[in-house]
């Protein structure tokens, strides 16, 4: 059973994948930028002091300016390095210009200014999303570990259209979002 489920992960893993490389520079220019306006919108209607989001890498969505403003209005912006054994180390990010390069193609903060507080809310990167607010990452279990410590913070997925599914295949040990952003909802002209 659970090696159907895990040969179902990967296959969807690919196939989002191959989408997401595929996808025309313009769509993919409008749908970061209307991203990072709701998540900004998000962040002002939350009152987030203190962010933890990811770095963009590869074709994945785009929030660097959605970064930049959140530096830009002080808020505590807080990165993973990606670490052995599914374990992220959180570091405090000032500037997107100062940035190293790490395992799997992430990058981090130049320095070593550890986080060790709470965070408000967290901007989780993924491959795919259902309508229950599950995800699907890239299999290293690195974000299950880390969410699942992180009971009281609002956890905040993004996504392209194509990566919205009805269901996902689950396991024990993957962790609901408190809310999916799709640029789906743009194309609808729903407001999430």
């Amino acid at each position: 059973m659970k090696s159907a489920i895990r040969t179902r992960k990967q296959t969807i893993r690919n196939q989002m994948l191959r989408c997401r490389d595929q996808m025309p520079e313009s769509q993919k220019l409008v749908y970061d930028e209307w991203i990072c306006e709701s998540l900004w919108e998000e962040v002002v209607s939350r009152r987030v002091k203190t962010l933890h989001t990811y770095l963009p890498m590869g074709s994945e969505m785009d929030i660097s300016p959605f970064i930049e403003q959140c530096l830009e209005k002080d808020l505590v912006v807080v990165v993973p390095k990606t670490l052995p054994k599914r374990r992220f180390e959180n570091l405090i990010l000032t500037s997107l210009q100062a940035l190293e390069n790490g395992v799997f193609g992430t990058r981090f903060p130049s320095g070593n200014h550890i986080f060790q507080g709470m965070y408000d809310m967290i901007v989780i990167p993924g491959l795919a999303y259902d309508t229950e607010g599950y995800r699907l990452g890239y299999g290293g279990g690195y974000y299950d570990t880390f969410l699942a410590k992180q009971n009281n913070t609002f956890k905040i997925g993004i996504c392209y259209p194509f990566q919205k599914m009805e269901s996902l295949p689950k396991e024990s040990h993957d962790i609901r979002l408190d809310k999916v952003l799709s640029s789906f909802d743009l194309e609808d002209g729903n407001n999430r």
